[in-house]
């Protein structure tokens, strides 16, 4: 088990060093100077404020001189400075962190709740009018895009009965606006009704393989009661894909947290990022996708750690 996690800690370090140098070369290769984008379109005029400034920060040197001059900055704890904030990225990602961090927290728990009894109910009920309904649901909000979920959602929910507020909270620090339920319940919502759709048919596909196994048909032939059999044994079972796919799950989900955060203006991590790619604020954009990247590597070990606790016949050896 030991060495299994020393070599899964030792693939998810490459992953986020390739996904990092990927990133800064593509971000390099984008037409333009970054001298001009911040100093402003008249530092053109005086090539050598241009010299200046480069040679201050390093982008006078080759791409990989300035990744390994980033790289080490990011070993010491340091993700850059955004001029066009005027703050740290570790700053500015100290700050909207957290709300991404609450919003899709709390998303995917309401999602979980409602998946898991929606997918179970529907391969009981297979091919019986709960079925088709629910499958249509799935399959309606699974291929609406999140910034059309959110908009109906405003129209409906808020221009038109006023229940909830037509935009996320905006308080200044995380408690504010969990605190603010009214104005946070939309956003919420929006990002769980796609991931309800996805997680429900990976649900029911995991229970009806199951129900053909051996040990049902044991466990029937026994005596032991149906729910006995469905709640005990089924129902674990089904739960082993479900680990995989939650911690698989996670970039599909920060994405559209992304596209949630922007159509409610929730002051999120995904609103940061938009921000900064409107404005070519390429030291924040590198932040966001460092912190993204850890989290698909972190989603993808626990997925591996909730298999074996799931699945008692799941042993990690060393070898």
């Amino acid at each position: 088990m030991t060495g299994f996690f020393i070599r899964r800690l030792l693939q998810a370090v490459v992953v986020v060093l390739l996904v990092t140098m990927i990133t800064f070369v593509l971000l390099r290769a984008i037409p333009g100077n970054v001298a001009i984008a911040i100093l402003g379109p008249t530092a053109y005029r005086d090539p050598q404020v241009i010299a200046q400034f480069d040679a201050q920060y390093g982008f006078d040197k080759p791409w990989f001189r300035q990744y390994f001059l980033w790289l080490g900055h990011l070993l010491q704890g340091n993700l850059g400075y955004s001029w066009k904030q005027n703050q740290s990225v570790t700053a500015l990602l100290g700050g909207y962190l957290p709300k991404t961090i609450a919003l899709v927290g709390i998303s995917t728990i309401l999602a979980l709740i409602v998946a898991v009894p929606v997918g179970l109910w529907q391969a009981v009920r297979r091919n019986k009018p709960v079925d088709y309904l629910f499958t249509s649901l799935s399959f309606l909000f699974y291929a609406a895009p999140s910034f059309f979920v959110g908009t109906v959602l405003i129209l409906v929910f808020s221009v038109k009965l006023h229940i909830f507020g037509p935009e996320g909270p905006q308080g200044a620090s995380i408690w504010s606006d969990l605190a603010d339920w009214r104005d946070m319940t939309l956003p919420v919502v929006t990002l769980a009704l796609v991931t309800i759709a996805l997680f429900s048919r990976y649900m029911r596909s995991a229970v009806l393989d199951n129900v053909t196994e051996d040990y049902v048909r044991t466990a029937r032939a026994k005596g032991v009661p149906s729910r006995r059999v469905l709640f005990r044994h089924i129902l674990r079972n089904s739960l082993i894909p479900m680990a995989t796919l939650l911690g698989l799950s996670i970039p599909g989900i920060l994405a559209g947290a992304l596209i949630t955060e922007s159509v409610f203006n929730y002051k999120g991590m995904g609103w940061l990022f938009y921000q900064s790619a409107s404005s070519q604020d390429y030291p924040v954009l590198l932040g966001c996708i460092i912190v993204v990247a850890i989290g698909t590597v972190a989603g993808s070990l626990v997925a591996d750690i909730l298999y074996a606790i799931l699945d008692p016949r799941v042993r990690y050896i060393s070898s």
